[in-house]
């Protein structure tokens, strides 16, 4: 018999039994629906992780003003726990070479007026070089030059979010922007960043230059050294040198405090990318132990099927000893159930898909979950629904095939 004859066999065997046919293939189904959803998944969450990564810049640390625990408390407002300086910028270049870029940071929330628009949102007071540490482009105007920072100048660049719910339509190249009741007058459009970690989003925001923020938007709050900021971007020439670069700039910065190896330091070096691949780590093994689950599902799901093709079998003894004595050979009759098998599993494996593609759209539609779906997922599910059908197949078809055709014959 021809591959093609074995097919057609197995078909019209499934649909004589079409009830116990679907039921029997809902094991595959959920396990191959499930492997799909959960690959979608673990997929979205790498690549969602990986432009967080990418919107954070690249080979960047961050070094934190404050020690790395404080009693959970924030440091949102400008002034707030602030113990790096300016100064501490310029011993950093001078004393770490691996430093390519560096720029410092004071933040706070404050009011924006425009025309008749409100809108609060987070102001940044940066150095010149923290949009190339940022690796954040611009799509309109130009960005903070050395001047601007020496004067203090009251110039500001906007994120989209701010161009969207201020701006409105309007070009804000050269628009004057009161901020905190301080007019600014607008350079530059950051181009769209998207969210952060835990949803932030950072086309929110306005960038002016660091002594401008401290000058006109600090006020009289500052509680520590006039130059000082609450943060500081480090930008690497190789990510191969995050790791000593950290340690020589904590070690730059512990000297020129006197510090102790003991003390606790008032700052902290961050790898910000190591914090996220520490997440991606946790999603992998998440991912790891979702899939262990599909495949229990798959394998009892096959073991369900071995079962049913045993019954077969059975029920069909007499059919495969006339069969037998018609002329089948015993690689036939293997083949026959070998084939029934995997269009069973295949057919499962088919709604399977079907089940798990829509329910992953479904899953990010209503939990606002990132998903990503490729052929190679497709392709794994109908992988997944043949080894099935081959491994599970197996002992069905040998029994059948080593059935004896006079024994066979005389079942009832």
């Amino acid at each position: 018999m021809t591959f093609i004859q074995h097919l057609a066999t197995a078909l019209t065997a499934l649909r004589l039994n079409l009830v116990r046919s679907i039921l029997t293939t809902l094991g595959v189904i959920i396990g191959v629906a499930s492997l799909i959803i959960m690959v979608s998944i673990g997929a979205g969450a790498q690549s969602a992780i990986d432009k967080q990564i990418a919107s954070l810049g690249t080979n960047m640390l961050q070094i934190q003003s404050g020690p790395a625990n404080m009693g959970g408390g924030r440091r949102d407002a400008v002034g707030a726990a602030q113990s790096l300086t300016e100064r501490d910028i310029r011993a950093l270049r001078e004393q770490v070479p691996a430093i390519v870029a560096i720029a410092g940071q004071l933040s706070a929330n404050a009011p924006l007026v425009y025309g008749n628009a409100n809108w609060t949102t987070q102001v940044q007071g940066v150095g010149a070089e923290f949009l190339e540490i940022r690796d954040w482009p611009l799509v309109a105007g130009r960005g903070l030059e050395p001047s601007d920072m020496t004067v203090g100048a009251k110039v500001a660049i906007v994120g989209q979010t701010v161009v969207r719910e201020v701006f409105d339509g309007v070009d804000p190249i050269g628009a004057e922007l009161r901020i905190r009741n301080v007019p600014f007058v607008v350079i530059g459009v950051l181009a769209a960043k998207g969210q952060a970690g835990f949803g932030r989003d950072q086309d929110d925001v306005v960038l002016v230059p660091l002594a401008a923020a401290r000058a006109r938007l600090q006020g009289g709050r500052a509680r520590s050294a006039p130059d000082a900021v609450q943060q500081i971007y480090v930008e690497l020439a190789s990510s191969k040198e995050l790791f000593n670069a950290a340690t020589d700039i904590e070690d730059v910065l512990r000297a020129r405090r006197q510090l102790d190896p003991t003390d606790q330091a008032p700052f902290s070096v961050r790898n910000t990318a190591e914090l996220v691949r520490t997440r991606t780590e946790a999603q992998a093994t998440m991912a790891f132990l979702l899939g262990a689950t599909s495949v229990i599902s798959l394998i009892v799901g096959g073991i369900g099927i071995m079962n049913i093709m045993l019954v077969s079998v059975t029920e069909r003894t007499r059919e495969i000893g006339l069969r037998m004595a018609v002329g089948a050979r015993k690689s036939d009759i293997l083949m026959q159930f070998l084939i029934e098998t995997v269009t069973l599993c295949l057919i499962g494996g088919a709604l399977g898909i079907v089940a798990g593609v829509g329910g992953a759209y479904i899953i990010a539609a209503l939990a606002d979950w990132p998903i990503l779906l490729r052929a190679e997922t497709v392709a794994i599910g109908i992988l997944a629904s043949v080894v099935v059908g081959v491994l599970f197949g197996i002992l069905p078809s040998r029994r059948a095939a080593s059935l004896n055709p006079i024994e066979a014959l005389r079942h009832e």
